[in-house]
């Protein structure tokens, strides 16, 4: 089946704010992995959960940059932002959660399915329109509440890259009907690569239909691939063949295939992270107990990252190597909860639940 086309400019808008959630549903679910390592194990792991932790920050804020560049205004502080976990990514996937839970294989396992290339898909359509359950009531824990594109309920995708290449077919479209009006954004909201400091890939300003193919190409190249390849044209692995490193125990160098790396042993101790309790909530912690104090202190410190990469893309554009910066700063916040286990649950630590304050 085709994918799924949008025609106007609202629908665009959706797309996009989709994507920026995305991006970001993502952060949540690979810190928790990453800050359950216990301190100076699993290093050569440790690199790449960081890595590409800071790589979606770098596609979250591409993606902000182009819906600035249409027109849109990014806002990382809706109350619809954050997923409340086991959540389904808001691409649409549905054939599968993401939960938050601690470093193990399960977790990397999940890892590769969020990255998951196109190319995996067995025979079919990659875009597929089917039945789906309805949005979720507010109480439901089980689904992003914003989790599909809400103009075309039964719209879903295989993979992330599908999911932009639906939203670079709709530029095509608009532009074809708008032409370089479709680009009316402010070019001062855009975050460019002198406020970027560290991570592959450029951040560069959107302005017009090449800037924006390239900056969607780049999502797609570092997430999933592109087509086979490991590796892309300028040496960078993939996300998720990095992540595959990790579940294999080595490293995969130019000319390997999938499932053969053959460079160097990366060694794994999935017994040298913190026992945290997966999906953990604020219930989970008693009332005025030091661990719900710290969980809520917690969620108020990323509510403020959320605040302050909100105020970068919406024109405070040197803000934002302080706001990515401080969701590195929460990792102290993040240690202190899982270095202690819960009261009542023997054998099972704390983790951050990221929920934002109301």
């Amino acid at each position: 089946m085709s994918l799924h086309k949008i025609t106007d400019l609202e629908d665009l808008h959706e797309h996009l704010y989709a994507a920026m959630q995305l991006e970001h549903a993502t952060i949540p679910v690979y810190l928790t992995a990453l800050y359950s390592i216990r301190p100076g194990t699993n290093v050569d792991a440790y690199h790449i959960i960081r890595a590409v932790a800071v790589e979606e920050m770098l596609h979250l804020t591409l993606v902000g940059n182009l819906f600035n560049a249409v027109g849109g205004n990014p806002d990382l502080t809706r109350p619809d932002f954050v997923p409340r976990f086991p959540a389904y990514l808001p691409d649409g996937e549905t054939d599968f959660q993401v939960p938050l839970q601690g470093f193990s294989r399960a977790a990397i396992e999940t890892f590769l399915r969020i990255e998951r290339p196109a190319s995996l898909q067995a025979e079919g359509a990659r875009t597929v329109h089917a039945s789906r359950k309805a949005a979720p009531a507010h109480g439901d824990r089980h689904r992003l509440r914003a989790g599909h594109v809400q103009r075309d309920a039964a719209e879903h995708f295989y993979s992330i890259g599908e999911f932009y290449k639906a939203i670079e077919q709709g530029l095509d479209e608009l532009h074809a009907q708008m032409g370089e009006k479709l680009f009316s954004g402010d070019p001062a909201r855009q975050i460019t690569s002198g406020y970027y400091y560290s991570g592959g890939g450029e951040l560069t300003a959107i302005t017009d239909m090449a800037s924006a193919k390239k900056a969607l190409d780049l999502i797609a190249e570092q997430g999933e691939g592109v087509t086979d390849a490991i590796f892309d044209s300028e040496g960078e692995i993939a996300h998720y063949y990095r992540f595959h490193q990790i579940l294999l125990g080595r490293y995969y160098v130019e000319g390997d295939v999938q499932n053969h790396p053959t460079g160097a042993p990366l060694a794994v101790d999935w017994g040298a992270a913190y026992p945290v309790r997966t999906n953990a909530t604020l219930a989970d912690y008693p009332a005025g107990s030091e661990l719900r104090v710290g969980a809520e202190a917690f969620n108020r410190a990323y509510a403020d990252f959320l605040g302050l990469l909100t105020r970068a893309l919406q024109g405070r554009p040197e803000l934002f190597v302080e706001a990515v910066g401080s969701m590195f700063r929460i990792k102290d916040l993040c240690y202190g909860l899982m270095r202690q286990s819960i009261p009542g649950m023997p054998g099972v630590n704390a983790a951050p639940t990221f929920e934002m304050p109301g």
